[in-house]
């Protein structure tokens, strides 16, 4: 009889003990956090932070168009005026066959962007700062340009030092 009291005993100490391991639960989570504050002096960047991950540019059945993109950029030169340029020239949407290319163009501030560095917003108006609209057009498909597109357009920003005559 001791025997099994004893036996019971230890069972019930088990499993009292075990008991808040397994009631008692743990759950983490990661948070990744990031923050970008410009500088005073100099700052071209899109006044919607989540502008440029994932846009979409919607086909119109009816009309055979792509939608175009547009954004708000906040652009500042404290000394000068602000070029922009697109890296390696005018972007395309791209399916995997160079001969379906659709061409995109590319303005900011109303000045078409290319390969090559152009005045987007001149000394007077970039020293206080100005929003700039970035609008992205693309040429409308043909009948055989189908399929699943994409582009990867990097533009750059350069701050231009005043010209002294």
């Amino acid at each position: 009889m001791f025997k099994k009291f004893a036996f019971a005993a230890s069972l019930t100490a088990i499993a009292l003990s075990a008991s808040p391991a397994f009631a008692a639960g743990e759950a983490s989570h990661t948070v990744n956090l990031k923050a970008n504050i410009p500088t005073t002096v100099f700052h071209a960047q899109p006044r919607d932070p989540n502008w440029g991950r994932d846009e979409t540019m919607n086909y119109n059945l009816v009309s055979g168009e792509l939608s175009p993109l547009s954004a708000i950029y906040d652009i500042r030169n404290t000394n000068g005026s602000v070029h922009a340029y697109i890296e390696g020239g005018p972007a395309v949407l791209f399916n995997g066959d160079a001969t379906q290319n659709i061409a995109l163009t590319t303005t900011l501030n109303g000045v078409t962007l290319t390969g090559t560095p152009q005045e987007v917003v001149n000394e007077a108006d970039s020293t206080p700062g100005v929003g700039a609209e970035m609008r992205i057009a693309a040429a409308k498909p043909s009948a055989t340009q189908r399929g699943s597109y994409t582009a990867v357009m990097p533009v750059v920003f350069d701050a231009v030092l005043p010209v002294t005559p």
